[in-house]
């Protein structure tokens, strides 16, 4: 997606002491594999976003993944899926049908070109065997909330029973619209399961994106109890900054895990922080440790 591409290529070129993954980082890395792998409790299955490490290649990232524990990598698209194929690690969340995070199923001018993605990527992610294919509402633009819950509605029916068919589920972000994405609708845990209950599906559910929610309207445990059952997917990262989950930041990532565990959840939590840290793969590493409850 163009805007996180953007965003961590701008962070990445003004943080000088962040440096690309040498060989030896990525060896010694894969060499915790059983060690990782043993002290994981199983109770939550972990993933990455592939963005937040741009500056590998996907198969340095599938390495140390596959090291670390994570059964996963987020936000791969079609082109890469026979990396993850290699290392036997799932597309927790396919993307690539979606034209923007801002042209979304709220506007009725874009729904031609999104049926016409989705319809072709739908029964592509069925076929490689994976699950979760991401969307979005876009951007307001002035569009009260009403009108873009009905815009989107009239869109996604016209592609949810393809998605039916084929076992997948379209799952809509929320997004933060008050620091990151201005103007971006699906940005209340509310608004969107009201969507998912208008839309009565199995194959349409919410992506819980901790981060966002904590700066757009908090209650993060509460919402999740409230609101599980629309959820198939959650993303983390720390507040302030949307770095590192560590005591740096003010959200306690161990009980909302627990909280999300209580919930039967059986899907992926991806870390999506961008690392602050020098040592991006003990970031993450530890990431996956507090997650692990």
């Amino acid at each position: 997606m163009n805007e996180r591409r953007s965003a961590i290529k701008t962070i990445l070129a003004g943080a000088a002491t962040l440096t690309t993954l040498s060989m030896t980082q990525t060896c010694a890395a894969s060499t915790t594999s059983k060690e990782q792998l043993s002290a994981l409790k199983g109770n939550i299955n972990h993933s990455v976003c592939r963005w937040c490490f741009n500056d590998m290649s996907l198969d340095e990232l599938c390495k140390v993944g596959k090291g670390l524990g994570l059964k996963a990598i987020d936000l791969v698209g079609p082109k890469e899926w026979d990396v993850l194929e290699k290392y036997d690690l799932d597309s927790s969340m396919c993307n690539g049908a979606e034209i923007s995070l801002t042209e979304g199923w709220n506007t009725v001018a874009y729904h031609e070109r999104l049926i016409d993605n989705y319809a072709d990527m739908i029964p592509r992610v069925a076929k490689a065997g994976y699950k979760n294919l991401i969307c979005f509402s876009g951007n307001r633009r002035g569009m009260d909330d009403e009108t873009g819950l009905k815009n989107c509605v009239t869109g996604i029916k016209k592609v949810l029973s393809l998605a039916e068919k084929h076992g997948v589920v379209l799952v809509m972000e929320l997004l933060n619209s008050k620091l990151n994405h201005k103007d971006y609708q699906c940005d209340r845990t509310a608004w969107g399961a009201e969507l998912a209950q208008a839309l009565h599906s199995e194959n349409f559910k919410l992506l819980y994106d901790i981060y966002h929610m904590q700066v757009n309207e908090g209650d993060v445990i509460q919402n999740i109890r409230d609101y599980h059952p629309f959820i198939a997917h959650y993303h983390t990262a720390g507040v302030p900054g949307r770095h590192e989950i560590d005591e740096t930041q003010e959200l306690y990532y161990p009980a909302i895990m627990k909280a999300i565990k209580e919930t039967g959840f059986k899907g992926y939590v991806a870390q999506e922080f961008i690392p602050s840290q020098p040592d991006k793969i003990a970031s993450l590493r530890k990431a996956i440790q507090i997650c692990d409850i």
